[in-house]
């Protein structure tokens, strides 16, 4: 199995010391990645620094992955930060390059990484390992990052949302399909960008709108110059971030992600004519579709889980045993709640069923009388070439059994999920404009 990325970047330009907002703003993207987190930032004193650690990004004080004294070290007014499931980011490449120092944010995929690697290997002596490696060299070969990130336009194959930290200023850029988010806020003499605008309004920066596909954006004290627009063959924004990625708080691409989700569950119920006593979702990005097939059907809402705050999101980590183990001691069961009652269940997906069979057992354990599984996102077909981290098409179980046998392999009374109509008409854009790979297994390119 290969193992994709899953990632969120941040960077901000202010007119104070930023690396606490720095922080909180990567602690806001860290569903996108708990395996690392990093921090660069440039003062005129000692040029470009930057720390990473492993794990969690903390914002009590005493459980900081980020010592006071590293805080201290990092102090400038402009900087970026990463969370990653993969490696540690930002990077910074230890050769000098035609384009002076620099250092690089990257979430994405490359899918074309062996053939670009084989190419600078032989025009330039040296390629790095990594995507992002890749990456920096790609920008770093020429004479300035404009320059070096738009031919990363015209040779790199894949997603990539950037953001590239200098001694002038952050660059920040989007592939030209929008398969990657991108977001940029400012107030008052700050300017910021973030996968996600959760991480720009729960600093207090108000949004001001998404990079579109092909832009570079150079921000500095003066705010936001847009360099260049390069025009992709079609937009493909990616459909499972408002199903499952992104948090619900979050705004994409002009969309609200409740009220997509909303909009998801809702089209659920209206194909429904199934009697419950209650409505539920599996915590956290089922809620907001439990929500919507609540305020469709008239069906009441209630908690039948408990999710635990310190565990990490099961979906992302990248073996197997670890997700497992996640599943099991993020969600308890409220017994009282379930027993003895009929309960329709909505999730975001479901990938190889395990975590969902589990969860229906526990809820029969408990008493419940009828558990009807809903799913948002149509049966997933095709593992993700552009960023999330699965998949195999051997472990994607709707390819390798009938809608009916997933029923009886999970345990549910009754399953269904979202027509690929309903789920591209709840999001609120038009199927052309989306990537819909994971259900159609049509590539965007």
């Amino acid at each position: 199995m290969k193992i994709k990325d899953n990632c969120g970047v941040f960077g901000i330009y202010s007119n104070k010391d930023c690396v606490r907002d720095i922080l909180q703003g990567i602690h806001l993207l860290q569903h996108r990645g708990q395996r690392y987190g990093g921090v660069a930032t440039y003062n005129k004193k000692n040029g470009i620094r930057i720390i990473t650690h492993r794990g969690w990004v903390e914002q009590k004080e005493q459980d900081h992955a980020f010592r006071s004294e590293e805080i201290k070290e990092l102090r400038a007014n402009f900087g970026i930060g990463h969370v990653s499931l993969k490696d540690r980011q930002p990077f910074l490449p230890n050769i000098k390059f035609n384009a002076g120092d620099f250092t690089v944010g990257f979430s994405g995929k490359i899918i074309n990484a062996q053939r670009l690697r084989n190419m600078l290997k032989k025009e330039e002596g040296l390629s790095f390992n990594t995507d992002i490696g890749i990456i920096a060299q790609l920008i770093g070969r020429h004479s300035d990052i404009p320059s070096g990130i738009e031919q990363i336009y015209k040779q790199i194959k894949g997603s990539f949302a950037l953001t590239v930290l200098t001694g002038e200023g952050i660059y920040c850029a989007r592939d030209p399909y929008g398969l990657k988010p991108l977001i940029l806020g400012n107030r008052d003499g700050t300017y910021a960008g973030a996968s996600e605008s959760r991480a720009l309004q729960n600093l207090g920066i108000p949004l001001r709108r998404d990079v579109l596909p092909g832009e570079i954006i150079f921000i500095d004290k003066n705010g936001f110059k847009v360099l260049k627009k390069l025009k992709g063959k079609r937009r493909a924004y990616c459909a499972f971030e408002w199903a499952y990625i992104a948090s619900m708080d979050s705004i994409i691409d002009g969309i609200p992600v409740k009220r997509a989700r909303l909009n998801l569950g809702a089209k659920l119920a209206r194909r429904d004519r199934i009697k419950a006593d209650l409505v539920a979702g599996v915590p956290m990005s089922g809620i907001g579709h439990a929500l919507g097939y609540h305020y469709e059907s008239g069906i009441r809402y209630d908690d039948v889980y408990l999710y635990n705050r310190y565990s990490d999101r099961s979906y992302t980590p990248l073996e197997q045993k670890a997700r497992d183990a996640i599943a099991k001691i993020k969600l308890s069961v409220i017994k009282d709640s379930v027993k003895g009652k009929r309960i329709v269940l909505c999730d975001d997906s479901i990938v190889r069923g395990t975590q969902i069979r589990e969860k229906v057992k526990e809820l029969k354990a408990a008493g419940v009388r009828e558990v009807h599984v809903r799913v948002a996102s149509p049966p997933l077909m095709a593992p993700c070439d552009y960023g999330l981290s699965t998949r195999s098409y051997r472990e994607l179980i709707a390819i390798n059994m009938s809608i009916e046998k997933i029923r009886r392999y999970i345990g549910a009374t009754t399953l269904k999920y979202n027509a690929l109509s309903d789920f591209v008409e709840a999001i609120g854009k038009p199927a052309d404009e989306l990537c819909l790979k994971c259900w159609t297994n049509e590539p965007v390119f």
